[in-house]
């Protein structure tokens, strides 16, 4: 079974353990009883509502699982995120071969990344209708560490040609821009899981290197997978949905558990997180030459889930 990432934004909910499940009960006098999950099925806790209430046994019982609990903060991004100490056997092996990872190799794997970022966005504006040459050219034209800044050039043609000449990618913004921050807070959730169970730091990035960002290197990861989101956002805004609401929030998520086309067939976009996770910790302790990245495409037929 694929792990669930679960969302609670009811400000009157408490979450507690019992016996191997989070319980979630109706805050106040009675505390009644509207749900439980199975710990060993959840791949990510996101709280997404200021009136929440937990105890400490939960968050212990989540981290011995590798389990994230991701703080939602103003429109729907990460605030903050609580994750385990340990998360593999060879952990610090692999903590020491971060650190030790020269910086040409790093370069080699953020280039890399930065390819199959531009190529699916490219498929994004092949499948919405829009004109992909420009992505496309510039995804050949990556240097070791993206020395010519291409994600960024991409970035200018990509959104205006995708969701209009008017829009801005701004993270404070309601409407489309709430959605991609719902969005990408998911896909940062289950790259925050991937990177801890291939016993890597999140922290020692590839390329990100903002000071007060604990996060560097699970925001280097989910960068191919950002187009999955950016391409479900396309759908909502074609019919006429553009706020987040239960709905749009539950179709993101499902998002993680659509297919992906890989050089092994088809791979739900949260497994291919984790598989390319487990090749960077493998580049740098040089037990293969390459990252283990998605063709690109966009995301097809969801497998079914849970509760359908």
């Amino acid at each position: 079974m694929l792990p669930r990432i679960v969302e609670v934004s009811n400000d009157s909910r408490h979450l507690s353990l019992y016996r191997g499940f989070m319980l979630v009960t109706q805050s106040g006098a009675e505390r009644k009883e509207v749900g439980r999950v199975a710990l060993d099925d959840m791949g990510a806790l996101i709280a997404n509502a200021h009136g929440l209430s937990y105890t400490n046994n939960l968050l212990v019982a989540l981290a011995e699982r590798g389990v994230p609990f991701v703080l939602c903060g103003s429109n729907h991004n990460v605030a903050g995120m609580l994750w385990p100490i340990d998360g593999h056997h060879q952990q610090a092996h692999r903590f020491e071969a971060q650190i030790d990872c020269k910086e040409p190799a790093r370069k080699r794997m953020w280039a890399a990344i930065v390819k199959a970022k531009l190529q699916n966005q490219a498929a994004v504006l092949m499948a919405s209708g829009s004109n992909a040459t420009g992505l496309l050219r510039l995804s050949k034209m990556v240097k070791s560490g993206d020395a010519g800044n291409t994600e960024a050039q991409g970035a200018r043609q990509y959104w205006q040609a995708l969701l209009g000449s008017n829009f801005r990618r701004n993270q404070e913004a309601d409407g489309l821009n709430a959605l991609l921050n719902y969005g990408y807070t998911v896909l940062r959730a289950a790259t925050a899981r991937a990177v801890v169970a291939a016993g890597l730091h999140p922290s020692i990035g590839l390329h990100h290197s903002h000071d007060n960002n604990a996060m560097r290197l699970v925001d280097d990861l989910m960068e191919p997978f950002r187009p999955t989101i950016d391409w479900h956002v396309w759908q909502m805004q074609s019919q006429g949905m553009d706020s987040v609401d239960d709905q749009t929030k539950r179709t993101l998520v499902k998002c993680l558990y659509m297919d992906l086309v890989t050089d092994l067939g088809k791979t739900p976009v949260i497994v291919a997180i984790q598989k390319l996770a487990t090749s960077v910790a493998q580049v740098m302790l040089k037990e293969r030459s390459k990252l283990d990245l998605p063709m690109p495409g966009i995301p097809v037929k969801p497998i079914r889930m849970d509760g359908e």
